[in-house]
C-alpha cells in the first residue's frame, strides 16, 4: 500500500514525464481537452448574429457539434458556456462564420451601388440562392440538386413567358401551353430539399401572374366561387389528363398541384399559385404589397428559405410546416421484406384522433346535445375593467404592450398528446406531466380583482367546475399554490414536444428577418423602442415578409381546430377532421400556456411596480402610465435590458413591443361604451 501511494505521488510530481506511446497518446488528448477549455469565444450576441447571417438554424449547429439545440440557445443567450471539445469545435465554427461573413462585407464595400428588390439593411451580402441554404441532415450532406431555387414567378413578356427566380435571375420559358410549362418546371432544377430527413423534397412552385394565365389560355377569374376551382370539363384540365397529369381532390383552383404517378421512386409534381384567382392575396393571409415579378420572386424565395415553399394560405403553410418538420412516416429496414418500408414516425402525428367530448368544436358530431358548460373554454383573453380612483388620480395615459409571437412562443417545449386516444378517468390525481383535459372546480382560488382570471377567456373568475388543459391546472398548483381535485379527465399517455421544431423554425425566420431591419436580440429596451419606431419606414416587401411569418404561426395554431365551411350541415363531419393535424387539444394547450405565461408576468409586474393591467385582448395588454411610452410601464435592469420573469421589451418571441399609447380619458370613454380598448389602441 505504501509503495502504491508513493508511486502515485511520484506520477503527480512528474506530470509531464511519459513512459510509453499509449501514455503519450492519453496525455496528448488530455492536453487538447485542457487547452480547449481556455478557447476564447465571441460574446453571446455575436454568436447568434453570425449564425443568423449564415442562414443556419440552431438545430444545424447542434447536429454538427453533437449536442442539443437547447445547448446552442443557451450559449447564444449567455445562460451557459460550452466546455471541452464542444467549446473548441464551437469556436472553430464561429471563426469560420466570421471569415465567410467578412468576405461579402468587403465585396459590398467596393461594389457599385444598385437597387436590390429586398434590401439588406444590416446584411450587405446578397441572400444566397435557395440551393445553398440547405437544412443539415445527419450523415453525408447531399449535394444541391435545385440550382434554380424553390420557385419561379412566371409572367408574360413580349410574346413569351419569362420565369423570375428567387436568386434574381430570369430566363425565358419555352412553353406555349400549361403542359409545356409543367414539364419545364420538372426539368429546370426548381425545388427545395426536405426540412427533415424523413420528409420529401419540396415541389417546384410556379406563381402565375394574370398575364401569364391569360397567355396559357386560362380564364381571368373563377366562375365557381363556392368551390374556387376550374370546372373539370375545362379544356386545360383535359390537356393535363391527356399528358398524364393528375390533380389533387381540391382540383384546379388558386392553389393547385399537378402530378404524375411516382415512377422508379421519383416524384413529378408541381405546385401552382394563380395570383389572378386570389392566391397570395389578403384573403390567404399574405398581406403583401404590390410587387413586380422579380421582387415577388425574391420575397417568396426568402420565405421558402426560412419557412417553407408556400403551399396555400399562410394558415395552410403553418399547418404544412408542422408535418414537414415532423413527417408522419419514416423509412425503416424490414428483415421480413428485405427492403426499406414506410412506418409510423415516433414523435409525429400520423393518424387522425377523435377529440374528447369537451374538446370538440361546437359543430362536431360529438358536440350535438352538449351543454355549453361542458365545452372546454381554453381561449385567448378578451377582458377589461374600469380604472380605480387611485389610477384615475395618478395616471394620465394608457400604454399597450404586445407580446411577440405569443402563441408561437407558447408552443416551445410544450408536451402535447400524440397518437393515443384520450383515456377517460373519474376522480384522477392531477399530474402535470400528462397532457389532458381536466374537469375541476377552481372557483375557490381568489386573486386580486385588478387582474384577469387566468382560468377563463373573459377574465372573470370561474363560478363552478369547468374543463381545463394541463398547463392551466399546473399554473394553479405550481404558481398560485392552489389545491386542485379533478372530478374527471381525458388524458393522453402518448405525448411529446411535437411543436418544438415548428417553433424554432418560425423563431429563427422571424429573428433573421427582423435583423434585416436592423433590430437584433439583446439590445437595450430604449434602443429597441427607437428601432421599432422606424420599422414602418422599412421596405414594404420586408414588412410583408414579416407579416407572412407571423401569420404562418398564428394561422397554423388556428388550423389545429379548423371549423367546417359554411356549406357543411351542423354536426356533420367535414374534411379537416380526417387530418392528423386536426387537434383541438393541442391548440388548447398552446393557448393555455400563452395565457398563464402572460398572467405570471402580470403578477411579477404588480409585485415590482404596483401596476395592474386595465385590459387584455389576446396578446395585447394595456397598462396605466405616467407618460405615453412603454418604458414607463416596463422596468429596466441596470444594463438597460428587461428584467427576467417580467414583461421585457425586445425582439425575441415572448418579449414585448409597444402597441400604442392613448390618454386615460380615451380609455374610460372606450370602456364606458362597452368596448375593449385593447382592440383599438393600435389604430387610434
Amino acid at each position: 500500500m505504501t509503495r502504491t501511494y508513493a508511486s502515485s505521488r511520484h506520477s503527480l510530481r512528474d506530470f509531464n514525464v511519459v513512459r510509453d506511446e499509449h501514455e503519450a497518446s492519453v496525455f496528448a488528448r488530455v492536453d487538447a481537452l485542457l487547452e480547449s477549455l481556455q478557447t476564447p469565444l465571441p460574446p453571446p450576441e455575436e454568436r447568434a448574429a453570425l449564425r443568423l447571417r449564415a442562414h443556419l438554424t440552431r438545430a444545424q449547429l447542434a447536429d454538427t457539434l453533437q449536442c442539443q439545440a437547447q445547448d446552442v440557445e443557451a450559449w447564444e443567450t449567455g445562460a451557459s458556456e460550452p466546455q471541452g471539445i464542444q467549446r473548441a469545435g464551437y469556436a472553430r465554427l464561429l471563426a469560420g462564420l466570421r471569415v465567410l461573413d467578412a468576405s461579402p462585407r468587403s465585396a459590398a464595400a467596393v461594389e457599385e451601388p444598385h437597387t436590390p428588390p429586398l434590401p439588406r439593411q444590416t446584411e450587405p451580402h446578397p441572400r444566397p440562392a435557395s440551393s445553398t441554404a440547405k437544412p443539415h441532415h445527419r450523415g453525408t450532406r447531399r449535394k444541391a440538386v435545385y440550382p434554380r431555387g424553390p420557385l419561379a414567378v412566371v409572367d408574360q413578356t413580349s410574346q413569351a413567358l419569362t420565369a423570375y427566380l428567387a436568386d434574381q435571375s430570369s430566363t425565358e420559358v419555352p412553353a406555349d401551353h400549361l403542359v409545356d410549362l409543367l414539364q419545364w418546371a420538372l426539368e429546370a432544377g426548381i425545388g427545395r430539399e426536405a426540412l427533415n430527413p424523413n420528409d420529401r423534397d419540396g415541389d417546384p412552385l410556379l406563381v402565375l401572374t394574370p398575364a401569364a394565365s391569360h397567355f396559357l389560355g386560362l380564364p381571368p377569374d373563377l366562375h365557381d366561387r363556392a368551390r374556387l376551382r376550374l370546372p373539370d370539363s375545362h379544356p386545360q384540365i383535359a390537356n393535363l389528363r391527356a399528358a398524364g397529369f393528375k390533380l389533387t381532390r381540391r382540383g384546379f383552383g388558386p392553389w393547385a398541384r399537378a402530378y404524375r404517378p411516382v415512377t422508379d421512386g421519383k416524384r413529378a409534381s408541381v405546385q401552382l399559385a394563380m395570383t389572378g384567382w386570389g392566391a397570395l392575396s389578403d384573403r390567404d393571409g399574405w398581406n403583401l404589397p404590390p410587387l413586380a415579378p422579380a421582387p415577388l420572386a425574391r420575397l417568396l424565395g426568402t420565405y421558402a428559405d426560412r419557412v417553407l415553399t408556400p403551399r396555400g394560405s399562410t394558415a395552410v403553410c403553418g399547418q404544412e410546416l408542422m408535418s414537414a418538420l415532423r413527417p408522419p412516416t419514416r423509412a425503416r429496414w424490414s428483415e421480413t421484406d428485405r427492403r426499406r418500408v414506410s412506418s409510423s414516425n415516433p414523435g409525429a402525428l400520423w393518424k387522425p384522433i377523435e377529440p374528447a367530448p369537451p374538446e370538440a368544436h361546437d359543430a362536431h358530431p360529438l358536440a350535438q346535445g352538449r351543454c355549453p358548460q361542458d365545452a372546454m373554454d381554453e381561449e385567448a383573453w378578451d377582458w377589461s375593467r374600469p380604472p380605480t380612483d387611485t389610477e384615475n388620480a395618478e395616471f394620465a395615459h394608457v400604454v399597450g404592450i404586445d407580446i411577440n409571437l405569443a402563441f408561437i412562443a407558447a408552443a416551445s417545449s410544450a408536451s402535447v398528446g400524440l397518437n393515443s386516444p384520450p383515456r377517460h378517468l373519474h376522480t384522477p390525481t392531477f399530474d402535470r406531466r400528462i397532457p389532458g383535459t381536466w374537469l375541476c372546480d377552481l372557483s375557490h382560488i381568489t386573486l386580486d380583482p385588478r387582474l384577469p382570471s387566468p382560468f377563463t377567456s373573459t377574465g372573470q373568475p370561474p363560478t363552478g367546475p369547468a374543463w381545463y388543459a394541463t398547463p392551466t391546472l399546473d399554473y394553479a398548483v405550481k404558481d398560485l399554490g392552489a389545491t386542485v381535485k379533478p372530478i374527471e379527465a381525458y388524458l393522453r399517455d402518448d405525448h411529446g414536444p411535437y411543436l418544438t421544431p415548428w417553433y424554432e423554425r418560425l423563431r429563427d425566420a422571424y429573428l433573421a428577418t427582423m435583423a434585416e431591419a436592423g433590430i437584433h436580440p439583446d439590445i437595450r429596451q430604449d434602443e429597441f423602442l427607437r428601432a421599432m419606431n422606424t420599422l414602418p419606414e422599412a421596405d414594404p416587401a420586408l414588412l410583408g415578409l414579416l407579416a407572412a411569418i407571423k401569420a404562418t404561426g398564428k394561422g397554423g395554431v388556428g388550423k389545429l381546430r379548423e371549423g367546417p365551411r359554411e356549406t357543411t350541415a351542423p354536426y356533420q363531419r367535414w374534411p379537416a377532421l380526417d387530418s392528423p393535424t386536426w387537434r383541438p387539444d393541442i391548440r388548447a394547450a398552446v393557448i393555455s400556456r400563452a395565457r398563464v405565461n402572460t398572467h405570471r408576468k402580470m403578477i411579477k409586474t404588480a409585485e415590482r411596480t404596483g401596476r395592474y393591467p386595465l385590459a387584455v385582448l389576446s396578446d395585447c395588454v394595456l397598462y396605466p402610465a405616467h407618460t405615453p411610452s412603454a418604458l414607463d410601464v416596463v422596468p429596466s435592469a441596470p444594463d438597460g435590458r428587461g428584467i427576467r420573469g417580467m414583461f421585457c421589451l425586445g425582439v425575441n418571441p415572448g418579449f414585448a413591443k409597444e402597441e400604442g399609447a392613448q390618454t386615460l380619458s380615451w380609455f374610460r370613454q372606450q370602456h364606458s361604451q362597452g368596448l375593449n380598448p385593447a382592440r383599438y389602441i393600435k389604430n387610434s
